[in-house]
């Protein structure tokens, strides 16, 4: 099962949200280098502009339920098993993604290059991990838990700065306060916290279907 130990970030020390899991054997480290490398040139690319970098993101990040939600699906038919519980834990995954980037995408009015990187991304990314996961279901799933520590800890981020007065704490959308059935006087704080525990609990999943893989 998963080793979970706490990051060294000072900002995360004794955050309970940010848990890691620690790497074991080829496949977990691949998707631990990878998830980095792709988190270097995030930084690059956003820097501190944390509502672009969401609207980006978040638009990948709907794709991993969808893609292992359908392969499953068409494994339970060809097996004629059931396997209902994690298509639909799945596909619900996929859901909340994409209700997170009609948010921020509301918060942050992406330009037209952003909305041609989304296009690029969303391709690339669709296609390898499709691919990925006929290959390797627990090195996709594990690749997915590692992407969402580091949506956990870039919402940290963003919550910081709109804590230091650094970011406007604009009203939230009404979609956000909708779905998650906010106060009608709730903020983009609000919106970050209840979106950062959302990543929290994919994260948790997604490392937890990886193991399922191993048992």
């Amino acid at each position: 099962m998963s080793e979970v130990v706490k990051f060294s970030s000072p900002m995360h020390n004794n955050d309970p949200l940010s848990a890691h899991h620690t790497p074991s054997g080829s496949s977990d480290r691949f998707a631990f280098r990878l998830t980095k490398l792709l988190r270097f040139f995030a930084d690059i690319f956003f820097a501190k502009r944390y509502g672009h970098r969401a609207v980006v993101l978040e638009t990948v990040a709907a794709v991993p339920g969808m893609v292992a939600g359908m392969i499953r699906h068409m494994r339970s038919l060809r097996r004629m098993e059931d396997d209902r519980e994690a298509i639909h834990i799945l596909l619900e995954e996929a859901e909340n993604e994409r209700m997170h980037l009609m948010t921020f995408v509301q918060i942050a009015q992406p330009s037209f290059l952003e909305r041609m990187l989304i296009l690029l991304a969303q391709g690339i990314f669709f296609t390898s991990f499709l691919l990925l996961y006929v290959i390797s279901g627990r090195t996709a799933h594990r690749l997915v838990g590692y992407f969402e520590e580091e949506a956990v800890f870039s919402y940290g981020e963003y919550l910081a700065e709109v804590d230091s007065g650094r970011l406007e704490n604009v009203a939230a959308p009404k979609i956000a306060i909708d779905y998650w059935k906010l106060s009608t006087d709730a903020t983009l704080r609000d919106v970050i916290i209840v979106v950062r525990n959302d990543e929290a609990g994919h994260r948790d999943v997604n490392h937890q279907f990886a193991d399922s893989f191993t048992s």
